[in-house]
């Protein structure tokens, strides 16, 4: 889905280079070479923050799996909420997501490059073309030698297409688009990141805290009419952990800061891993192999993603500087790896934590296989990367190495039929299945 990036690039390279927090990419400073202490802090921060929401988004996956109703769980924090549970994906959602990814992709990708031609403006070297448009907007002299008024004769002019007024008068701008999705992931992580606090909150405050409960309800109708839009269940601890959320989305907000930004896509990914459940090992290796087939085509076989990548100011990915020794916490040459390199192993790392549940013997040997096996794949990924000094789509090491380990597990236990045959049933499903065999028991 993602890429990891390479440290030390070439100007043409470098534009695959870019930071999420809105800071100084790379390219602005090609001549910076990291050091060897600073790309291992750099790659070691980077594998070290990707396995945090794999291990404990699993460990809560299966306390979520074990949930019958809303909000019993161990780690109860006063959520009882249809949000908290867990989605469940098919073999059906497995198999259209790689298709239904590369659409979307490939639309924003000619919404971006429209805009990008429309507005005269290169998104290599940051520079506007020297075309009619650009040279209108500067204000130079029409034909007949008088200075023209710029924007207002460009954007009235016959000849302007419809894309080309409403980018003139800002409404499609890169600043705009940027800035409504800046809100929009302030409003996601904060409460992704609120939720992702809540059980630590939960350890952290005193017995003797007065922790008081709070509904917020709207419905619409009256009486027997009456119909719930809105119910949620949330305490003292859970306004504690918005309040705290909040200060960390106004940092991001304001400064696109690398440190809010990772947590932003932290929470999102520990989230992911725990609230993303897939039914079976099969769905599993389907969603694996078509993002297999879908992040390679389009890192290596097109420009697509790494266009789409640049053009997004948001937290969908973790940065770790490369230059931190030398500059601190203002350090600007950032590695990165995309959230969808972390979340989409993990969801079955995580399936095999609970398939190791459900053999109840005690042991842990598919999680910990998968797990190793994903560390392993992640560092191939960093190795092959930082060999060629080439973008590499992490999903490519990843997917064998995560499917491929636990099968070889299975076969020597002579467990891969049962692997294969383990399956969880949607909630709604497994309702269906006992009203299905109450009424057949009546029936008899």
């Amino acid at each position: 889905m993602s890429e990891t990036e390479p440290v030390p690039v070439a100007a043409a390279e470098a534009l695959n280079i870019t930071d999420s927090n809105g800071t100084q990419a790379l390219n602005a400073s090609a001549k910076f070479v990291a050091t060897p202490e600073g790309t291992a802090l750099a790659y070691g921060s980077l594998v070290f923050m990707a396995l945090l929401p794999i291990f404990f988004g699993a460990l809560r996956s299966v306390t979520c799996s074990k949930s019958k109703e809303l909000g019993e769980n161990d780690y109860d924090s006063g959520f009882r909420n249809a949000s908290d549970m867990p989605e469940t994906i098919t073999g059906r959602d497995a198999a259209r997501f790689p298709i239904i990814a590369s659409c979307t992709l490939f639309g924003l990708y000619l919404f971006f490059k429209q805009l990008e031609y429309e507005m005269g403006y290169s998104s290599v070297d940051q520079a506007p073309r020297k075309s009619a448009m650009s040279k209108a907007t500067m204000g130079l002299a029409d034909n007949a030698g008088t200075a023209s008024h710029g924007p207002e004769r460009l954007c009235m002019a016959k000849e302007t297409s419809i894309f080309q007024r409403i980018i003139c008068f800002g409404v499609f701008s890169q600043e705009y688009i940027n800035l409504l999705l800046s809100v929009y992931f302030f409003g996601l992580g904060v409460l992704a990141l609120s939720h992702t606090m809540s059980p630590l909150m939960s350890r952290i405050f005193p017995e003797s805290f007065s922790n008081k409960q709070y509904q917020l309800l709207f419905t619409q109708g009256a009486e027997e009419t009456k119909e719930e839009i809105v119910n949620y269940e949330f305490d003292t601890k859970n306004l504690v952990c918005l309040l705290i959320s909040s200060v960390v989305g106004v940092w991001y907000l304001l400064k696109k800061h690398w440190i809010a930004n990772n947590l932003f896509g932290l929470a999102f990914a520990l989230n992911g891993v725990e609230l993303l459940h897939l039914n079976n090992v099969s769905t599993g290796c389907i969603l694996l192999g078509g993002l297999f087939v879908y992040d390679v085509f389009w890192v290596f076989g097109t420009n697509v993603m790494v266009t789409v990548a640049k053009s997004f100011e948001a937290p969908i990915k973790l940065v770790f500087p490369q230059d931190l020794l030398e500059r601190g916490l203002e350090a600007s040459n950032f590695a990165m790896l995309g959230l969808g390199d972390i979340v989409i192993p993990g969801i079955f790392i995580a399936l095999l934590l609970r398939f190791d549940v459900s053999l109840k013997k005690n042991s842990r040997t598919y999680f910990y296989s998968s797990f190793l096996a994903y560390i392993f794949g992640l560092g191939l990924t960093i190795f092959i990367m930082h060999t060629f000094k080439h973008a590499q789509p992490a999903l490519l090491y990843l997917v064998p190495a995560c499917v491929g380990f636990p099968v070889i597990v299975a076969l020597i236990k002579g467990e891969l039929t049962e692997m294969f045959r383990y399956e969880e049933t949607p909630p709604e499903l497994a309702d269906g299945k006992e009203d299905s065999e109450s009424e057949k028991k009546k029936d008899q």
